[in-house]
């Protein structure tokens, strides 16, 4: 009775799996990318279904039942790949659009988080690559950087002024500190903010996307407009990345 309660569930589950890959497919058009992870997916449960059921008619084995776990396993763990390389994808996606034109970068992706620094992350590509110390990093969405590092920073209007992290390590999206130069400099919410650039484009090129101004905290008298930016680039979901190697 209660390997024939796990069949039903192992089936049940498959079977889950294999509707929402189907609705998926179906909204797209038969285009998206849950269409590739189906047919190599899809066929091996639809394979495994079959002998879940016939071993529930049979009452097939102890090991065979295990076996069947086993491979039902391997295909989520297959599932779950497909469904990281397409978020790769995506990322690679949105990198090549924000630099086309404007730098050549090395593409990399994270594989390590933390070591003996924490607000660090470790890429697959290094100075074989092409890459040097001290040069800018970006993703999809914009800039990659420390969670305290300060980042000379450019608004739509010209205006020119410090970005400091105020966050002790790498953390999702946390907010960051503007400060502009110009006592007269205004600042609005929702303004955009890019990277000013540094001498000799190290460790900061130009025109690289940072954050989105949040709240303007300005006080009255004050000599130096301030506000709350929002980072673009979220730090703990960093996938694939670019290393700017020349503009």
């Amino acid at each position: 009775m209660l390997e024939s309660r796990r069949t039903r569930a192992v089936l049940i589950v498959l079977l889950v799996v294999a509707i929402a890959l189907i609705t998926i497919d179906f909204r797209d058009g038969g285009d998206s990318g849950a269409h590739g992870i189906g047919g190599r997916v899809f066929g091996p449960v639809e394979s495994l279904a079959g002998s879940v059921t016939g071993l529930a008619k049979s009452g097939g084995g102890n090991g065979e039942i295990s076996a069947l776990q086993t491979q039902n396993a391997q295909l989520r763990a297959q599932l779950a790949q497909a469904q990281t390389s397409e978020k790769d994808t995506g990322q690679l996606a949105g990198l090549l659009h924000l630099t086309a034109g404007k730098y050549r970068v090395v593409t990399g992706t994270v594989i390590a988080a933390g070591g003996d620094y924490s607000d660090t992350v470790t890429i697959n590509v290094g100075s074989g690559d092409g890459i040097a110390a001290n040069e800018t990093v970006l993703n999809g969405d914009g800039l990659v950087t420390d969670a305290s590092t300060t980042v000379g920073v450019r608004m739509a209007n010209g205006q020119i002024g410090a970005l400091s992290g105020t966050a002790q390590s790498l953390s999702g999206s946390a907010p960051l500190k503007l400060t502009l130069f110009s006592a007269s400099a205004t600042l609005k919410t929702g303004e955009q903010l890019v990277t000013f650039g540094s001498v000799g484009g190290r460790p900061y090129v130009p025109g690289v996307p940072v954050g989105t101004v949040r709240t303007v905290t300005t006080q009255p008298g004050s000599l130096t407009p301030t506000a709350v930016v929002k980072p673009l680039a979220d730090f703990t979901g960093l996938g694939v990345v670019g290393v700017v190697v020349s503009r």
